[in-house]
């Protein structure tokens, strides 16, 4: 069993991008693995912009990437490029915060026009960052990802179908990054 880190880079309270990767995250505990849900909003702007990474929370935040054998990294797509909310958090991590572990990027936004963001904008910061394995990234529109009145997300069906893939080809990527589990 893999410790996954999921990411959420978005500012936003209601996000599309948080509710992506909650879904993501229900996937992988079904596969068995342990995730760890986190929010950079959660974290205090005034440590993050200074880059106090002695601040207690932003070493908090610097061990749960540690400890993770895999991180889900979700962002909206603003202008082309991730959230600066994620940026100021990659910012503050060590140089090789993700070095040996398997790392899915996943983004939401408005328009087909910002899917290559993922590959263009986040792939080669995760990869300087010395991501074992990054898999293949996701893109999903903003109205693929909706709300029941019982707070449940759902994902579009056709985009399900798409997304399902994704989350195996991670799976089977933290499989081979993850420390064997020894019983005794």
């Amino acid at each position: 069993m893999a410790t996954v880190l999921s990411v959420s880079g978005s500012p936003s309270a209601t996000s599309r991008t948080t509710r992506l990767l909650r879904h993501v995250d229900a996937q992988l505990e079904a596969r068995g693995h342990h995730v760890i849900p986190f929010e950079a909003r959660s974290l205090p702007a005034h440590a993050l912009l200074s880059a106090d990474v002695d601040h207690p929370e932003i070493a908090a935040a610097t061990e749960l990437f540690a400890r993770a054998d895999g991180v889900v990294i979700g962002t909206p797509v603003y202008k082309a490029a991730y959230s600066g909310l994620l940026k100021v958090l990659l910012d503050v991590l060590p140089q090789y915060a993700l070095a040996g572990k398997a790392v899915l990027p996943l983004a939401t936004g408005g328009s087909p026009a910002h899917v290559l963001a993922v590959d263009y904008a986040l792939r080669p910061v995760l990869s300087s960052m010395g991501a074992g394995h990054i898999t293949q990234g996701w893109f999903v529109l903003d109205r693929h990802i909706t709300a029941r009145e019982d707070g449940a997300t759902v994902i579009e069906r056709e985009t399900e179908a798409l997304l399902a893939p994704v989350v195996q080809s991670f799976a089977t990527a933290l499989e081979r990054t993850a420390p064997p589990v020894l019983t005794g």
